[in-house]
């Protein structure tokens, strides 16, 4: 894995996404999952502001600037890419067609509950398409690191910050573990890094069940 957490917290993130899945990466962390997709991964990415078929960054020689993602950063269109507005966009992601959201959060709770859009007493730059993706999609992935810059813990007991949907998170990745949500309850599937159960649980305050024994048996 790679040395830099966020990276690290990518590259994982990218194998939990399976062929033919239909797959909307949010600004942050998620975005650099497409540097760990190899090429023959048959993972179709989504973006919000009308692209379906989102191919790697582009080199200098490749930019095109009709072609940006959601958080308008360069992309390049793969072979038989679909093009349309952000009206057909978000109609696929309500109408459930989007298999997998990876977005980043500010906190995420025992139960699932996402908070990702506003941060109390500070300006809001405005919601974007989380409600509509966490909702939405099929699997919501969430890629965060354990703590906030002030070292707070983001996988909670009950998110302080306000919600963008109830139990929507089905996994979250960050650069010490993979937690799942399994019938309301929080499970530790895997440790990552060389991390311990005991680190995991010093930067968590949401109550857990420890379940390696998945990933050991993958």
């Amino acid at each position: 894995m790679s040395g830099d957490p966020k990276s690290r917290i990518a590259e994982r993130a990218a194998r939990e996404l399976r062929p033919g899945e239909i797959v909307n990466l949010g600004i942050g962390i998620p975005n650099l999952i497409p540097g760990f997709l190899g090429a023959g991964s048959k993972v179709v990415l989504h973006t919000e502001n009308g692209l379906l078929g989102v191919g790697p960054r582009p080199g200098e020689d490749e930019l095109d600037p009709d072609l940006i993602d959601a958080a308008k950063q360069p992309v390049t269109a793969l072979p038989g890419a679909s093009y349309f507005d952000s009206a057909a966009s978000f109609a696929m992601i309500r109408g459930g067609h989007v298999d997998v959201a990876v977005l980043g959060a500010l906190e995420v709770s025992a139960a699932g509950d996402i908070a990702n859009w506003a941060v109390p007493g500070k300006d809001v730059l405005g919601v974007g398409g989380a409600m509509d993706l966490v909702i939405g999609a099929r699997r919501v992935i969430v890629t965060m690191t354990s703590t906030s810059s002030r070292g707070e813990p983001k996988v909670v007991a009950e998110c302080t910050y306000p919600l963008t949907a109830p139990a929507a998170v089905d996994v979250i990745i960050t650069e010490l573990s993979v937690f799942r949500l399994r019938d309301g309850k929080l499970h530790l599937t895997e440790l990552l890094d060389g991390a311990t159960v005991d680190e995991v649980a010093a930067v968590t305050t949401a109550p857990f069940v420890v379940n390696l024994e998945e990933s050991n048996a993958r």
